[in-house]
This record gives C-alpha cells, sequence and structure tokens, in this order.
C-alpha cells in the first residue's frame, strides 16, 4: 500500500510540474505600431469566428483617431442588411500602441492586441492574450492565397489552431 501511494503521488507531482512546464508561451506583439498609417479601412480575411460575426459577410472595420481614442465603425452585412456598430479602442500604456482595448458597450473592453503586421501596413493579425480570438486583416477585400497561407503557418508556429480559422465571405 505505501509503495503504490508513493508512485501515485510521485506521478501525480511529475505531472503536474511537466503540465506546468508546458504552458503556451506568451503572446508576444509587434514592437510598435504608428496609429496614423494603421488607420483607415481593414478587411476581415479571415478569424476565429465570434458569436457576433456569424451569419455575416463582408466584414471590415474603420479606425479614425480621436482625442484620446480611436474611434471604431465595423461594418457587415448579416441577412442581406447592414449590421454596423460603433465603438472606440483605448491604447494600452507602453506598448508602442501595439496593445488596445476595444470597447463596444460599456463598462466591456476587450483586448486587441497587434501581432503581427506587414511593413507596409497592407495586413495585419490581431488576437489577444490567450490566443481565444484571432483576425487576420487586409486593406483589401481579398488576399493572395500564397500570403495568407504563410500567415497561417506562421500563426500555427504561434499556438493558433489553424483548424479553427474560417475565411471571410468579401464581395
Amino acid at each position: 500500500m505505501k509503495k503504490t501511494l508513493t508512485h501515485f503521488l510521485t506521478a501525480f507531482f511529475v505531472t503536474i510540474g511537466w503540465t506546468a512546464c508546458e504552458s503556451k508561451s506568451t503572446l508576444a506583439t509587434v514592437g510598435s505600431v504608428d496609429l496614423k498609417r494603421y488607420a483607415g479601412t481593414w478587411y476581415e480575411v479571415a478569424s476565429y469566428p465570434r458569436f457576433f460575426e456569424r451569419g455575416c459577410s463582408n466584414v471590415k472595420a474603420t479606425y479614425t483617431p480621436a482625442k484620446g481614442y480611436i474611434e471604431v465603425f465595423n461594418q457587415s452585412i448579416k441577412n442581406k442588411k447592414p449590421n454596423n456598430i460603433k465603438g472606440k479602442a483605448f491604447v494600452v500604456g507602453n506598448s508602442g500602441n501595439a496593445k488596445l482595448k476595444v470597447q463596444f458597450f460599456w463598462p466591456f473592453k476587450g483586448d486587441y492586441w497587434i501581432i503581427d503586421l506587414a511593413g507596409d501596413y497592407s495586413w495585419a493579425i490581431v488576437s489577444n492574450p490567450n490566443r481565444s480570438t484571432l483576425w487576420i486583416l487586409s486593406r483589401s477585400p481579398k488576399m493572395e492565397e500564397k500570403l495568407y497561407n504563410s500567415l497561417v503557418a506562421k500563426l500555427e508556429a504561434k499556438g493558433f489552431n489553424k483548424n479553427k480559422i474560417v475565411k471571410m465571405v468579401q464581395e
């Protein structure tokens, strides 16, 4: 009995230690974002679908700098009708403008982390610290397949599940 208990406790603590070591690495953001260059319209190429986007197509977001925040205007088509919402984004201090808190309904704010960004600001990838949200954005409604596949491969290397990524219909 004593040996069985010892083996059980040893296995238990080894498992706990192993699990702790296996945790996903912290998600890194880009070093800095020029908000003037980031401003404008972004088209959703693909995402981890969120409940509020179910049945939507032609999703795009327009970011406009304002005093102390960024105006957010999300547009889509749902059931052949416009489906729009306005919000605000606030830069998180000491993040190089790569981390924002987005608010559509007061007092709730969500993490908006820019984790990858083209040098020419032609595409961006946005998520949150625990990787439960994901958006692949582009300045145009369509993205070249080769570029899209390379971005998905980069995301998979960062711990994202490529099987959960769904392309957005952009017509």
